[in-house]
């Protein structure tokens, strides 16, 4: 069990730390004018992002059963995965600066190879490896001085990190309200796909296209580079925010789906 949560605590760190790195790709996009490869490669990194979470399913599936078996509340355990994507979250804030000057290397290589998987080949070498560990950069507080907030639309900040929360325990709570009503308990976790779904829908559908209008404008000079880097932090600090709503949101919703179910 202690081996199975382990590695459930560190898929959900990676989930969420590659989830958080795909915002910065915009940056990117405007800044290099390589605007069509960026894109790209964001899609690609979202679309690795948001299936991976399909991964957690039957490490949370199991840990329920067994906790359905031994007669004890997991709700701490899982409250610890909701921590891991904080956490997972803060860790890639943390790279953010790093992620950006590697991403520009790769785009310059991809043009040359022209091949995705012989980039990611290349750029797991060991030499490649230590290459980043030694060219590591520290986030400094004049990368947020004098930011452009008050160009970027709050609803959809506000919608960000509200989508955010429920991305963030739609598999959770389901598993959480299967362990309520175990009678129930493969209806409930088939929901979880749903939630998850819908989710991400609303992410396709409000934030995706805001966004990409706000870095398209940019890229063609309508609006400052300023008003993406503010979007992109912005974005990254009320997903966030949104990972630790979720801790706020876990309980009510298995609630509701358990009396959904009953």
């Amino acid at each position: 069990m202690l081996n199975k949560y382990i590695i459930l605590i560190v898929a959900t760190i990676l989930i969420h730390f590659i989830d958080t790195l795909s915002y910065s790709v915009r940056l990117n996009s405007v800044k290099s004018g390589n605007f069509a490869l960026s894109t790209s490669l964001f899609n690609l990194i979202v679309l690795v992002s948001r299936t991976a979470n399909t991964f957690q399913g039957p490490l949370i599936g199991y840990m329920i059963d067994d906790s359905i078996r031994s007669k004890y509340d997991p709700i701490s355990n899982i409250r610890g995965v909701i921590f891991a994507a904080s956490g997972g979250t803060i860790l890639a804030i943390i790279l953010i600066p790093t992620f950006l000057k590697l991403f520009e290397i790769g785009m310059k290589k991809l043009e040359v190879t022209g091949s995705i998987p012989s980039l990611v080949i290349q750029s797991l070498s060991i030499s490649n490896i230590k290459r980043i560990a030694r060219n590591t950069i520290k986030p400094k507080k004049s990368m947020i001085k004098n930011l452009r907030y008050k160009n970027i639309p709050k609803r959809l900040l506000l919608l960000n990190a509200l989508i955010t929360g429920v991305y963030t325990v739609g598999v959770l709570a389901a598993n959480y309200a299967s362990f309520m009503v175990p009678y129930k308990a493969n209806a409930i976790v088939q929901s979880s796909g749903l939630i998850n779904g819908i989710a991400s829908i609303l992410l396709t559908l409000f934030i995706d296209p805001k966004s990409a209008i706000i870095t398209d404008e940019a890229y063609r000079g309508k609006r400052e580079y300023g008003d993406v880097k503010a979007l992109v932090i912005m974005l990254i600090g009320t997903k966030l925010l949104g990972t630790l709503l979720g801790q706020l949101l876990l309980v009510p919703s298995a609630k509701l789906l358990a009396l959904i179910y009953q």
